[in-house]
């Protein structure tokens, strides 16, 4: 069957974030990969769907430079 979505059940249900119209992926600004609900971030897989390991890489690494401008107001330099 493949990939066919984040699990619906645990954190994700607890979080009630909101879905997406495709695959009910995790609902997240393309900015700064916050969902609706605060202070939770979704990235990868759980955002996009299943995909090329590279994009995974990619949006957990812009997901972390926009959670460590939240925590400290500004990122490191890249």
């Amino acid at each position: 069957m493949g990939f066919i979505g984040p699990v619906r059940a645990g954190p994700a249900r607890a979080a009630r974030r909101r879905r997406d119209d495709h695959r009910s992926n995790v609902k997240a600004d393309t900015d700064d990969y916050r969902t609706s609900v605060p202070k939770v971030f979704a990235a990868g897989d759980m955002r996009r769907g299943q995909s090329l390991v590279v994009w995974a890489i990619r949006e957990g690494r812009q997901c972390a430079r926009a959670i460590d401008e939240m925590l400290m107001g500004a990122a490191l330099p890249r």
